[in-house]
């Protein structure tokens, strides 16, 4: 193994660790989150640029009856969820600014790191690439039912704009990757593999960072409407995803329910920060830092879950 290697695999061995450490830094470090909350967009493109490079082109894109697959499961996450929650909320009258946060969290497309959340429970990060890229693609569509049924939540044309300049960030991105596994990464050794999913801890730490800034004020002056906003976070990102885990585990391969559950709670709501009026996303900042909190740690509070289970009849000496 060579040195590089040796020193990747520390944040690797120690990869949930490495993302708790981001999620203090974000919160203990407040100018320094602040000071990062600027360079989100770079750091997001980076994190899918590693994901899609350690994937490569042929699992990423898969056989076509895995994008039909896909395709269903995008439109029950970003329209069917979402306009569940709103038809709910309107019947028990609830629309404060955490009933909005949750329904945008449905409403938007997988976070760009559920590639690398997937590789941190030791289960293939293809399909959970696959729902991200079509994700994104269909965002500019699935959104216009969601703002058709909550128009309070503002101009739906906007977010349209900001889903398609993420989707060419997307593009760029994972286009750059899968050339360079093309033509200079044909098959990595699993030393390469390693380096990639030690980089991939890394910059998943320093990318929370930044959505934190929110969190470090609210501890000091709001305790208890931080810690109502983060037990709402808790149960929309854990409870679809173990909603999805229930709903998957008997229909499907046991390898692909993780990613497909990972990306049904782990969304990337923090894309309306740059489309909604600020009257719409100001009162939202707060949930979206603790949102990020459930989110990184779900590889260790949910590991148990995604465990990947042996074949039946393997023993364990048995080759994967």
């Amino acid at each position: 193994m060579t040195s590089l290697a040796r020193i990747a695999a520390i944040p690797v061995r120690h990869g949930r660790a490495v993302l708790v450490a981001g999620l203090v830094a974000g919160v203990a470090l407040p100018d320094l989150a602040f000071a990062m909350k600027g360079w989100i967009a770079e750091l997001v493109a980076c994190l899918l640029f590693i994901a899609a490079l350690r994937v490569g082109p042929r699992q990423a894109f898969g056989a076509l009856a895995d994008i039909r697959a896909s395709f269903g499961l995008t439109l029950l996450y970003q329209v069917g969820f979402p306009a569940a929650a709103i038809l709910a909320f309107a019947l028990i009258g609830c629309n404060g600014p955490l009933a909005t946060g949750l329904v945008l969290m449905m409403a938007a497309s997988s976070i760009s790191g559920s590639p690398n959340l997937t590789v941190l429970t030791g289960n293939d990060p293809a399909p959970a690439l696959r729902l991200l890229v079509l994700g994104t693609a269909l965002l500019p569509l699935t959104i216009i039912p969601v703002f058709w049924l909550a128009p309070a939540l503002g101009d739906a044309g906007a977010v349209i704009g900001s889903a398609a300049r993420l989707l060419v960030i997307i593009g760029a991105a994972a286009g750059l990757a899968f050339l360079i596994r093309g033509f200079v990464l044909k098959h990595p050794s699993p030393a390469a593999i390693g380096v990639i999913d030690g980089v991939s801890a890394i910059a998943m730490a320093v990318v929370v960072v930044g959505l934190m800034s929110a969190v470090g004020p609210a501890i000091r002056e709001e305790p208890a409407r931080l810690l109502l906003t983060l037990s709402v976070a808790f149960a929309g990102n854990f409870g679809l995803q173990l909603l999805m885990v229930l709903a998957l585990r008997r229909r499907i391969a046991d390898k692909t329910v993780a990613p497909l559950a990972i990306v049904a709670g782990n969304r990337n709501i923090a894309l309306f920060l740059t489309a909604l009026p600020v009257s719409v996303t100001d009162p939202l900042l707060l949930f979206i830092g603790c949102y990020q909190v459930p989110m990184y740690l779900t590889p260790i509070l949910l590991g148990w879950l995604y465990k990947p289970r042996p074949a039946p009849g393997a023993t364990p000496d048995s080759p994967p």
